[in-house]
């Protein structure tokens, strides 16, 4: 028992020896060769070490090499593809005395690693040229790599700490870099699964991947691969599980990007989004996608935005310039949440005080830039089942933009809103400053009070009809667009009313001064508009023509029950204000709005004058007192009346 004691103890002492001898025994540098050996075969790239090798058996067999360098491609733009300032292998004992070498781990610390394509699009990342085998017909020469069977690479678990990885485009110049990395990827074989899992850090953000390929050996040979990929960060979360294809110009696959905000997003690539507290925060993209050369489509599309819901499909053409077409349904879209603070109303907000002057109308003269719209071409067809846009509300809408070159149509077709319906184009040319902006648009059975004051704020006209225009203009800016615009404007409206003045029961007092009879006519004939008052018609019709913002009229023509009201004036929008002058006649005939007789009897004109915020009414009683006096010579009318109105 003694003696098996004692042959343990000395097989003992004599493995202790060897572990610590081996450093000393086994050659350092004929183990790095046969490394660089198989690197150099396999890849037909050079490993070479300019710092120390150390070797270390315990407790287990590793090899350390210091500064460690990977040669480029020939075409590449510097000589290393890769460096690390560590390379630690971990070899299984029994691989350097089975005859079959394998490696177990890699750990990789501070790499710098460079992913690039030459001038011609050659990469620098096709290592595997050097053992493929030759294509032995027509159906495999189209450049993808053929792996032998018995060719094999067996990793283990790489460890990457630290370092970066660039990627530079040769031919387009882009440069993108990732750094910080802490990864693990687990290569058992190239025939077997891959995973890569751990964190990298892009543009000061930090992302968490897990990504599993089924074999890395279909990826080289440009077989079809299937691939699964999570990518999890503050800002956004990316899903992908689909395949890759023909050495991957060809991936399709269920894609998902969530996110709780879309301004942290664009805060993060260096975009100023001004948006409101509500806007531009969770969001939600699912579909089914497919990126085949230079096309990528996606279809299936289901996407949220705030309280935004987007169904769909698309593709953009992602060659020399960006071409998208699209279909959406957008649902009820409500806009207000997305306008500028200046523009859009708050539903919340207290209504300012009626009893408040109104404030004056200010055109914005800051300029414009649209040279975005040259970014790219674009056909996208949109459809909603209502918009809201401050207070302009529509019922179902379809319109179509067309994007070429900087010139884009934005075509109306279809439209209900306000009881009615209508279509239209805006075409805007951005191809040089000043910009160019055409509009036509032909509305019909509108109900006019709510269309005015949702768009204008402007609630005196009552009534249903049809509203048309042909306007164009030019600038950089509101004010330049304003004092360019030019055009026409064309209504028609009927059985309405014009709130803010009777102007029938205005006139009959003036005929009754006219007379004399002061006693029959009450105070406050020169006013301001009163909502209280109103001016019913059956017809109301004109056109506006404009030059260089102001808009000229002079067949004004509304049908009122007992009276008659032509008139003719200009509405200034440059200067914000409107001169304009009504003739009113109180129709002789008994038979009211329905007659057919034209005849009025007395006439007298009414004034509408002022800037847009404080316009005034008054009768023009100068005029209709001359022609009185003239015919009955009445001076003493003449005077009260100049003791009346001045």
């Amino acid at each position: 028992m003694k003696t098996i004691f004692k042959v343990i103890g000395v097989i003992l002492l004599l493995l202790i020896a060897v572990i610590v001898a081996a450093p000393f025994l086994i050659p350092t540098d004929a183990i790095f060769n046969k490394v660089s050996e198989q690197v150099e075969q396999t890849t037909g790239r050079s490993l070479t070490i300019q710092g120390d090798k150390t070797l270390s058996v315990f407790p287990s067999l590793k090899l350390e090499l210091n500064d460690v360098h990977f040669a480029n491609m020939q075409s590449g733009s510097q000589a290393d593809m890769a460096s690390m300032q560590q390379l630690a292998i971990h070899i299984p004992w029994f691989s350097l005395f089975g005859g079959e070498f394998k490696l177990e781990k890699f750990v990789i610390n501070e790499p710098n690693v460079l992913l690039e394509t030459d001038k011609n699009g050659k990469a620098n990342w096709q290592l595997f040229d050097g053992v493929a085998e030759q294509p032995t017909d027509t159906a495999q020469a189209s450049g993808a790599t053929k792996l032998p069977e018995s060719f094999d690479i067996q990793l283990g678990e790489v460890a990457i700490y630290g370092g970066t990885f660039t990627y530079l485009d040769g031919i387009t110049g882009a440069k993108q870099q990732i750094s910080d990395l802490d990864l693990a990827i687990l290569l058992p074989s190239l025939r077997e699964t891959l995973t890569i899992k751990g964190g990298i850090t892009y543009m000061q953000e930090r992302f968490e991947l897990d990504v599993t390929l089924d074999t890395l050996a279909k990826a080289i040979e440009g077989e079809t691969f299937n691939i699964t990929k999570a990518v999890a960060s503050r800002l956004v979360d990316v899903q992908f599980k689909g395949a890759i294809a023909n050495q991957g110009k060809d991936i399709q696959g269920q894609l998902s990007l969530s996110g709780d905000s879309v301004k942290e997003i664009a805060k993060w690539q260096g975009v100023a989004l001004e948006a409101k507290e509500e806007a531009f925060n969770a969001f939600n993209v699912k579909g089914e996608m497919r990126l085949q050369g230079e096309k990528f489509t996606l279809s299936e599309l289901l996407a949220t935005l705030d309280a935004l819901q987007i169904k769909g499909q698309s593709d953009i053409n992602l060659g020399q310039r960006l071409i998208v077409n699209a279909n959406i349904d957008l649902g009820m879209l409500d806009l207000n949440p997305y306008l500028p603070e200046a523009v859009a109303k708050d539903e919340n907000e207290t209504q300012p005080n009626s009893d408040a002057p109104a404030e004056p109308i200010v055109w914005d003269d800051t300029k414009m830039d649209l040279s975005g719209l040259n970014a790219l071409d674009a056909n996208v067809v949109v459809r909603s089942s209502g918009l809201k846009a401050n207070d302009i509300t529509l019922g179902a809408n379809q319109f179509t933009i067309n994007l070429n070159n900087a010139v884009a149509k934005i075509s109306l077709d279809k439209f209900a809103a306000y009881e009615g319906n209508g279509q239209g184009m805006i075409t805007i040319n951005a191809k040089q400053v000043p910009y160019t902006i055409a509009t036509n648009f032909s509305l019909d059975k509108i109900d006019a009070q709510p269309l005015l004051t949702d768009a204008a704020g402007f609630d005196k006209l009552m009534g249903k009809g049809s509203l048309n225009w042909d306007l164009a203009t030019s600038g950089d800016s509101q004010k330049s667009f304003i004092n360019a615009l030019q055009g026409k404007l064309a209504f028609e409206f009927a059985d309405g009313a014009v709130k803010g003045a009777n102007i029938a029961e205005m006139v009959r007092k003036g005929k009754e001064l006219i007379k004399g009879n002061l006693g029959a006519v009450s105070e406050g004939l020169d006013t301001g508009f009163d909502n209280s008052e109103q001016t019913d018609f059956s017809a109301l019709t004109g056109s506006f023509n404009f030059t260089n913002g102001v808009g000229k009229n002079s067949d004004l023509s509304m049908l009122s029950p007992l009276i008659r009201i032509t008139g003719e004036g200009d509405v200034d929008l440059p200067m914000t204000t409107v001169n304009y002058r009504l003739v009113t006649g109180i129709v002789d005939s008994l038979e009211g709005q329905g007659t057919t007789d034209d005849s009025t009897g007395f006439k007298i004109p009414v004034r509408i004058k002022g800037p847009f915020h404080d316009v005034g009414i008054n009768l023009d009683m100068s005029k209709a007192a001359e022609d009185e006096v003239k015919e009955k010579a009445k001076d003493k009318v003449k005077e009260k009346l100049k003791g009346l109105f001045g």
